[in-house]
């Protein structure tokens, strides 16, 4: 049972991996002429952060999502990759 959770936790940290690695991937190639559909993609999330504060501590939160087409081709990479182990 055990190594049905840590299989879990592999996957997460595989498909982390691949859409940051593919983010920035995406990023570097948006300055190449022929690679530039990369970096093509969209940026979601939590506009102005939300503050919270108690007076006595000032909390912020803001979370920002930027997805690229090299960042999803990271994730199907990282699910091919974790089939393979």
């Amino acid at each position: 049972m055990a190594t049905r959770e840590k299989n879990i936790w592999i996957l997460i940290v595989f498909l982390l991996a691949g859409i940051v690695i593919g983010g920035l991937l995406g990023e570097i190639a948006s300055n190449v002429d022929f690679l530039w559909w990369l970096a093509y993609g969209q940026e979601f999330g939590l506009g102005p952060p939300v503050e919270l504060n108690l007076s006595v501590i000032t909390i912020t939160f803001g979370v920002m999502f930027k997805i690229n087409i090299a960042s999803i081709i990271g994730m199907g990479l990282a699910i091919f990759i974790y089939r393979k182990i």
